[in-house]
């Protein structure tokens, strides 16, 4: 063996050495035996001598020479000395010995220099493994001092040597019955560990089939084939695509390890993942892929992952979906970000993703798509789009006004003003959300938000003013920075606090009963259960509601019934005007929204979008109508008494 080659054996056996003490040499099956070697100080020698059984390894020291000997390989029959480089003057030196039985490989550390003495043959089958102590020899000059057993110490005096026996296990049952228990991290052990064999080509475990291929310089992308499990055909076999650029330029060769698992039980949703196990669940065929020693994101060209299922009803949704390891990797939690899903048939699905992890299909068992979703979403753009328009006018009309003295015109003009952004921005929320993802919803849903709860607030506060104006007409109205204040300042506050918390605002979707699988984008807050844009509907967006809700529904009845019984209210042109006017000023339409439930949930979406999205459309003509009365008005009653003074503000307010 040259130089180079010497070196780039120790830096590999360094990195095994790492992943073996941080994972995998905890399992139950590997063997770990250190201690303290006393010696002479002349040359000082590595003894081994090992051989196919499983019978008994005895580790034994002297004066000059460490020495491994017995029957414990499955395949690796090794005989040799290696000498040690001299420490002038040093009479100890720290060892362990690692035998890791899966992999049939066996090293010694001796001062922080490793030694194989077998290395890594694939994964075995059956393998001598469980080693437990026979009796020590009896104490000595030099030898062994201070020996421990996986860190449990076995003596603190000095013995000649130490001898284990160990007992046959079908090591790859027994390895994947550690790696299905605990938590998720427990499922990279089985990757690592095929990367670690040193195979090319298929590997086959009880609870896995994987392929390992090696890039080389040139690579132009493969097709890999993955291992069938007995009695399944090939065709239901996930088919995997490798694109060229997978493989890391700078390297001139690497290994990429697809890994199959045809039983999904490793992956499914625990604890306090954020998705609900009684909505979801994930296919059988999970498949997991790794670049040696890299990790792979953002790729230019897709990896493609075709999966063949059994036929999901069109009332289910089906997603490709990747587990997100950065969040918590003892935890599975799914994710669909950087995976893009294709429809091949009812049977078929291929996943294009740009990262590197585990993919499967997540379908939704419980769907709450909403129905007629294609012709709501009709009625609510045309609405909003008539709205957008109507509240220019309006905001053209009220400027006009010539009544500066009247405050009723800027609590007007602000409804209006919030009005149109709200219409405006929700019937752009779709198009945003298509073309701009997250990082255009993020703001664009913050908008949309803050234009919603403007809204609201508007609404309240011509609530308040028709109150200030009924009630207390001889009181002087706060001033108009105040009613700015709260109609555009105050929503801004939980806004910007959502803005800061993060992850609140971006694409979601709404699913249709229609097509589940084609859902409808737009840009709000993420109401997922679980999560802060969840707790905030309910505190802030429920909140401001039924405070509009409320307190219009009550102003309307004292309004209605303080001017029910005059004459000209009487007419039913004048009271339809009247209550449909003050509606759509007090907001109380938006109240629709909590009767959709049992039978009433048919038609009411239907009523609630388009008297919501509309609702500009009707201030505008509401205010074209009352100022055309109040022109006919004032020709026919020019000599209005004292009495007609309090009607006439109302009918300014209605």
């Amino acid at each position: 063996m040259g130089p180079n080659q010497g070196f780039g054996g120790t830096l590999w056996m360094i990195f095994l050495f790492a992943l073996f003490a941080s994972g995998s040499g905890e399992n139950d099956r590997d063997f770990k035996m250190c201690g303290t070697w006393s010696h002479g100080n002349g040359l000082l020698t590595l003894a081994h001598d090992l051989k196919r059984g499983c019978g008994t390894i005895t580790i034994s020291a002297n004066e000059s020479s460490l020495s491994i000997r017995g029957e414990i390989t499955a395949q690796c029959e090794n005989s040799s000395v290696i000498k040690l480089d001299p420490s002038p003057g040093a009479r100890e030196r720290h060892f362990c010995v690692y035998w890791e039985p899966l992999l049939d490989q066996l090293w010694v550390e001796v001062n922080g220099q490793n030694h194989t003495l077998c290395w890594p043959s694939g994964l075995q089958g059956n393998c001598c493994t469980d080693l437990s102590q026979g009796s020590n020899k009896g104490t000595s000059t030099y030898g062994i001092v201070n020996a421990t057993q996986r860190d449990d110490i076995i003596s603190s005096k000095t013995h000649p040597a130490y001898e284990f026996f160990g007992e046959i296990i079908n090591c790859k049952n027994k390895f994947c019955d550690e790696a299905s228990q605990g938590s998720g991290d427990k499922v990279n052990m089985i990757e690592e560990t095929v990367m670690r064999s040193k195979v090319l080509g298929n590997v086959v475990l009880p609870c896995a089939l994987s392929s390992v291929v090696e890039m080389k310089e040139g690579f132009q992308g493969y097709n890999v084939t993955l291992p069938a499990p007995q009695g399944v055909p090939p065709q239901m076999i996930p088919s995997v695509h490798l694109p060229s650029c997978l493989k890391p330029p700078e390297k001139k060769k690497v290994k990429v390890v697809c890994t199959y698992f045809k039983n999904s039980i490793l992956f499914q949703v625990r604890g306090s993942s954020k998705v609900d196990q009684n909505d979801i669940r994930i296919l059988e065929d999970v498949v997991g892929i790794t670049v040696e020693n890299e990790i792979i994101t953002n790729l230019p060209e897709p990896i493609r992952i075709g999966f063949h299922h059994s036929v999901i009803p069109t009332s289910h949704s089906r997603k490709c979906v990747s587990w997100d390891t950065k969040k918590d990797p003892t935890e599975v939690t799914w994710k669909k970000e950087g995976c893009e899903t294709i429809q091949k048939g009812v049977e078929d699905t291929e996943c294009h993703c740009n990262h590197l992890t585990y993919f499967a299909i997540l379908v939704q068992l419980e769907p709450r798509p909403v129905r007629h979703l294609v012709a709501l979403t009709v009625i609510t753009s045309m609405g909003c789009a008539a709205s957008t328009l109507s509240c220019v006018v309006l905001i053209y009309f009220l400027n006009t006004q010539r009544r500066a003295k009247d405050q009723s015109i800027g609590v007007h003009r602000g409804l209006a003003m919030a009005l149109f952004l709200l219409s405006l921005l929700f019937f752009l929320t779709g198009t945003v959300a298509n073309v701009g993802g997250n990082k255009a919803c993020w703001a664009f849903g913050a908008a949309l938000h803050y234009a919603l709860l403007s809204s609201f607030s508007w609404m309240f506060i011509e609530v308040f003013h028709t109150f200030w104006l009924v009630y207390m007409v001889f009181s002087p109205s706060p001033n108009p920075y105040v009613w700015h204040l709260v109609g555009f300042g105050l929503p801004a506050v939980p806004v910007i606090v959502l803005l800061a918390i993060g992850k609140v605002y971006g694409v979601i979707e709404v699913v249709s009963s229609d097509d589940v699988n084609n859902p409808y984008l737009m840009c709000w807050m993420d109401v997922s259960p679980h999560s802060v844009g969840l707790l905030a509907h309910y505190f802030i967006n429920l909140t401001f509601l039924a405070v509009v809700v409320i307190s219009g529904l009550i102003m309307l009845f004292l309004v209605l019934r303080n001017i029910q019984n005059r004459d000209e209210w009487r007419k039913n042109k004048v009271a339809f005007l009247s209550i449909w006017g003050l509606s759509c000023l007090f907001g109380t339409t938006w109240g629709l929204g909590f009767l959709d439930f049992g039978q009433l949930s048919e038609f009411i979406p239907f009523l609630f979008c388009i008297l919501n999205s509309l609702q500009g459309f009707f201030l505008m003509l509401r205010f074209y109508i009352l100022d055309r009365m109040r022109k006919q008005s004032r020709s026919s009653l020019d000599g209005s008494t004292a009495s007609s003074t309090r009607q006439h503000m109302l009918q300014e307010k209605s």
